[in-house]
């Protein structure tokens, strides 16, 4: 199941858009998934906002605010061409969110961690992606 984690220093996101970001984040990523828009498969995408406090985060040029994005998906689930528009997708609802237009794109990085199979558990068990794929497939 995702995971998508946006660390954000505090106050860099516009109010509208640190209310809306996350559950645009997860619908974003769910999509690029390819999973069903279904309740479970939206349940099991979870979001996380990490805002930093003021002076912790900047760069060696100036200290305009940068955003990062932790994508952890099972490993298999995206293809490169999913990869690629999940990063676009990603980082134009990052930007939207903190108010900036798309010339300001580099301030948004996308990491994408593919968790080995067998190495994901919920529920008290592992998770395989090959099962995940499947109750896709029903609940298409």
């Amino acid at each position: 199941m995702p995971i998508i984690q946006l660390t954000a220093p505090a106050g860099s996101l516009t109010p509208q858009g640190r209310a809306d970001v996350q559950q645009e984040l997860a619908r974003t990523l769910l999509r690029w998934e390819g999973a069903p828009d279904t309740p479970f498969f939206r349940a099991q995408s979870w979001s996380y906002l990490h805002e930093l406090p003021e002076g912790a985060q900047t760069t060696a040029e100036d200290g305009e605010p940068r955003f990062r994005v932790d994508v952890t998906v099972p490993e298999g689930a995206l293809s490169q061409r999913r990869r690629e528009g999940l990063v676009a997708d990603v980082a134009s609802v990052v930007l939207k969110a903190a108010g900036l237009e798309a010339s300001e794109a580099l301030r948004v990085w996308v990491l994408v961690h593919e968790q080995p199979d067998g190495t994901w558990g919920a529920g008290g068990s592992v998770v395989r992606y090959a099962d995940l794929a499947e109750l896709a497939r029903s609940q298409r």
